[in-house]
């Protein structure tokens, strides 16, 4: 698996809950230095795919591989950095205290958490907020701060849940000026949103209905094949094909 040009690849992942099906034998390639979306409404898959990625659920059937490792595996996720739609932050300690926290926990040096730290207050626009307790930030800083905190190790992947769900349009704009900038640096990418928009700034998208993966590909692509004029009416004319089979 080590050879694979692959950051995450999953053979007939299954998740179920007795006989409710998360996720359907889903058959999965995302290549490394991408950004991968995830596209699809509340319920799709998309955040149990994720915990499935990270070892934190067990898969009914099938496997997953990340950066080449059979999942679970704690070895690697010193190489992936997690980003969940609720943050996991500490609210009674500032931006600068939060960021140098994940470094210890990840075991970063003295020195590297330092050298870290100062890049990324700079790369998310942090400065002049580093010694503000997070208590005090709004919910789109919050983001911000998870967002830094999950690069801290310099991780090769990003899983990033639903990382602009209920921020403003700027900001939204910022984190993915911040997402061209890390693949640039060779990290690979997987998102999961339910924003059209967003979803047609990505280098692949994969559409997830009810556990199925309905369709993949790059945006273009995607609306070629369905012969629509966007990625949302794209979406409908495969949900409609997949409701058939």
């Amino acid at each position: 698996m080590e050879s694979l040009p692959y950051a995450i690849e999953t053979v007939n992942l299954t998740k179920r809950y007795g006989i409710f099906t998360a996720l359907s034998r889903l058959n999965l390639r995302v290549e490394k230095s991408v950004v991968y979306g995830l596209l699809g409404p509340n319920g799709a898959g998309k955040t149990t795919l994720i915990k499935l990625l990270l070892g934190l659920l067990k898969p009914t059937e099938g496997d997953a591989y990340v950066l080449g490792e059979r999942m679970p595996d704690k070895d690697i996720l010193s190489e992936v950095g997690y980003m969940p739609q609720d943050t996991a932050l500490y609210l009674n300690l500032t931006v600068r205290q939060n960021i140098e926290l994940y470094g210890e926990i990840f075991g970063l040096s003295k020195k590297r958490i330092t050298e870290r730290t100062e890049e990324l207050l700079g790369f998310i626009n942090l400065e002049k907020w580093k010694d503000e307790l997070v208590s005090n930030l709004s919910g789109g800083m919050k983001h911000r701060v998870s967002l830094a905190c999950s690069m801290v190790h310099s991780p090769q992947l990003l899983l990033l849940d639903e990382p602009t769900v209920g921020i403003d349009p700027e900001l939204r704009a910022s984190f993915w000026d911040y997402f061209g900038l890390i693949k640039e640096k060779g990290v690979t990418i997987l998102l999961t949103t339910h924003y059209m928009d967003e979803a047609a700034r990505c280098d692949k998208v994969g559409l997830l209905r009810q556990g199925n993966l309905i369709a993949e590909g790059t945006p273009e692509e995607i609306i070629r094949i369905s012969n629509t004029k966007s990625l949302e009416e794209a979406f409908l004319i495969f949900a409609k094909r997949n409701a058939r089979t």
